[in-house]
């Protein structure tokens, strides 16, 4: 957890003046049994309702300058772990950005969720409750022991062996459970992904089905929970018993001791009374410490989840590379035989893929499933690093460009439509913000989305919500087309994203941005022959290599799985299923 106390740098001095006044109460606290000895020793023994009232007028005063330190400190205490929150929801937020697709799908969207806001909270009331305790609580035990020092020496001897034994369960308790907290949140990121992936597929689970399974799994994983945090639960529990024995104990020691030393006169009767009060501030400060080594553990639990996300760092950046100048000669795609594979490995997703695509080309890209056609198109906006080989964008390696002069000129349409709550126009103007209406309506038309969204009452204001769930799968995908075709990229990446569109929208598309988006380089990855038909070069992928590479005609003379493909959709040199 030290390693995040970074974050309190800009809150350094409410990070001491919220303990410093924690002390100031405490001071006031300490000064309150020897009060109340002198009203038993000198007002109630002689009887001197003059001095009971002027002490009793200063027990109230200390109470009340108690009172205010005390809400003094919680507010700058408050001020400084909400600063800290806010920081380190930044960073975090900021780091998992710089992360590149690799080690986001490593981790896991879930567990990033998870430590974004679990865990930062957990964290945020750890560093409130430390600066609120961690020097109040230890100031009242060894400032007790110590006026109780001056009261009695020999009594305070049964302080001073309560003191470590009630240190020794605190820290059996804090040993014991920070692993079970760690295990705690390992599952709340599992109950995490579960209820977004029943969200998100529920309309699949319903269509199985599969609500009992599902149930039966998430009330699996919570019982799973819930023993995780009774144990965790019963060992913290142990805390408050084990200390009210000792502490009792003690008390039991201090009155049959102290009632021996008061009937031979080495003490007072207010002096036993002062040494009791002592011996209940000790065992409220010690309660503090086991609510704030609680909290801590959770805190240092949730710390450790953090900082194993700083810990990742991104395997590329753009970090120090400038912006390229285009070789005008050059093609505006180049792989120069290309291998990649995701574990680094003898595994590779791409195998030798040498190619070029000139500008204004269409390329289209098709082959079974798990060939590797979303990892190549991936490689082009460096969205995942080359493993052997070369990837040039404009004559120069995708690695050397700024990622964003390099996604700048690229508009990339991924397999799954995303969009984000907001309006239309919002939406669209993704790639570029300070795009016109006329740019936004133009996109629009290119990608078939006109007609719906001028049928809208607020048209470019029309409100989207989160995921695009107001809209039918293939309107999203419209979308998320117009929104790459805004600002005329240079290169535009179609990875099998026009899945939901009807045959004859489909071929519209095609259609109007091979007409309406001169000089554009156009990749289409699809399953479909009558979306790659007409590029101007298809490249056939099998087990991540290109085993086919021409145009429609010659792959059906040359490519054995191109016309295996072909024929398996009943398509042929003539038209085809869709008769084009």
């Amino acid at each position: 957890m030290i390693k995040l106390f970074r974050y309190l740098r800009h809150y350094k001095l409410q990070s001491i003046l919220g303990p410093l006044f924690k002390l100031t109460e405490a001071c006031f606290e300490l000064a309150v049994p020897l009060v109340m000895a002198n009203i038993i020793d000198v007002g109630i023994a002689n009887n001197d309702s003059s001095y009971i009232v002027k002490m009793g007028i200063v027990l109230v005063v200390l109470g009340v300058l108690g009172l205010a330190a005390s809400l003094t400190a919680q507010f700058f205490a408050a001020r400084a772990s909400l600063g800290f929150g806010t920081e380190l929801r930044r960073d975090l937020f900021h780091h998992i950005n710089t992360l590149t697709h690799k080690e986001i799908d490593s981790l896991g969207p879930s567990t990033l969720v998870s430590r974004m806001t679990v865990d930062v909270n957990q964290a945020q009331t750890g560093i409130n409750m430390l600066l609120r305790l961690f020097l109040r609580s230890p100031f009242i035990v060894v400032g007790a022991v110590i006026m109780a020092f001056t009261v009695s020496v020999k009594l305070t001897l049964i302080f001073l062996v309560a003191s470590p034994l009630l240190a020794l369960v605190i820290f059996f308790v804090m040993k014991k459970t920070v692993p079970m907290f760690k295990r705690i949140q390992k599952k709340l990121d599992k109950t995490t992904l579960m209820v977004g992936e029943n969200i998100s597929g529920v309309r699949v689970i319903r269509a199985f089905s599969r609500q009992d399974k599902e149930n039966e799994a998430f009330e699996e994983n919570a019982r799973d929970l819930l023993d995780l945090q009774l144990k965790a639960g019963k060992i913290s529990a142990i805390t408050n018993p084990f200390t009210f024995v000792i502490v009792y104990i003690a008390i039991i020691a201090i009155i049959w001791f102290g009632g021996i030393n008061v009937d031979t006169g080495s003490i007072t009767q207010g002096e036993l009374i002062a040494l009791i009060s002592y011996m209940n501030q000790i065992l409220l400060a010690l309660l503090a410490v086991a609510i704030l080594v609680t909290s801590l553990t959770r805190a240092q639990a949730s710390s450790i989840r953090i900082n194993e996300v700083f810990d990742v760092k991104p395997s590329f950046t753009d970090e120090g590379n400038t912006e390229q100048q285009d070789d005008p000669g050059a093609p505006a795609v180049e792989f120069d035989n290309v291998s990649y594979s995701y574990h680094q490995n003898s595994e590779y997703a791409l195998k030798h893929i040498s190619f070029t695509a000139d500008k204004g080309q269409t390329i289209g890209i098709i082959g079974g499933t798990g060939c590797g056609k979303s990892t190549l198109v991936s490689l082009i906006p460096r969205f995942y690093e080359v493993g052997e080989g070369s990837v040039r964008v404009c004559g120069n390696d995708v690695g050397k460009y700024p990622f964003s002069q390099l996604r700048g000129r690229i508009g990339y349409v991924p397999q799954k439509a995303e969009l984000f709550r907001g309006t239309v126009a919002e939406n669209l103007r993704y790639r570029k913000k300070d795009a016109s209406d006329e740019e936004l309506y133009r996109a629009l038309d290119i990608a078939q989305a006109l007609d719906f969204v001028t049928a809208k009452q607020d048209k470019l204001d029309h409100m989207i919500v989160a995921g695009g769930k107001n809209l039918s799968g293939g309107q999203r995908q419209r979308l998320t087309i117009a929104r790459a075709l805004v600002g005329s990229p240079d290169i535009l990446i179609l990875d099998d994203s026009a899945s939901a569109l009807d045959l004859a929208t489909d071929a519209a598309l095609r259609k109007a941005i091979a007409e309406k988006t001169e000089g554009m380089t156009v990749f289409i990855v699809s399953q479909r022959v009558s979306s790659i038909r007409r590029a101007d070069k298809i490249l056939v992928l099998d087990d991540g290599e290109i085993v086919g590479e021409g145009t429609h005609e010659q792959l059906l003379k040359e490519c054995s799985i191109y016309n295996e493909i072909c024929v398996s959709q009943q398509y042929n040199d003539r038209g085809g299923a869709d008769n084009e």
